[in-house]
């Protein structure tokens, strides 16, 4: 599903219109980022969390040339956690 498809479904079972309901994704996506970005969590109890974690520094290597050693520095990354709700539904 992409984000037209989306915006369709959302429209549909909320009896919003598709510009409607588009700007309310686009809101929500946007206060979700904006949140992990000030390295807060969202917890949507029964359906999952979003939040940050942090990727040490190490070391990789180039596939075209495996003896080149490249450093690859620490970063945060996104991840989402199913909640036990989201989980149940889809192994109904």
């Amino acid at each position: 599903m992409n984000k037209a498809e989306l915006v369709a479904k959302m429209a549909e079972h909320s009896g919003l219109t598709k510009k409607d309901a588009e700007a309310a994704l686009n809101a929500f996506m946007k206060s979700v980022e904006e949140a992990l970005v000030a390295g807060d969590k969202v917890q949507l109890v029964g359906f999952g969390t979003f939040e940050t974690r942090e990727r040490a520094a190490r070391q990789g290597r180039n596939p075209r040339n495996p003896e080149q050693v490249i450093e690859i520095p620490a970063s945060k990354a996104p991840v989402f956690k199913a909640g036990k709700g989201l989980k149940d539904t889809v192994n109904k």
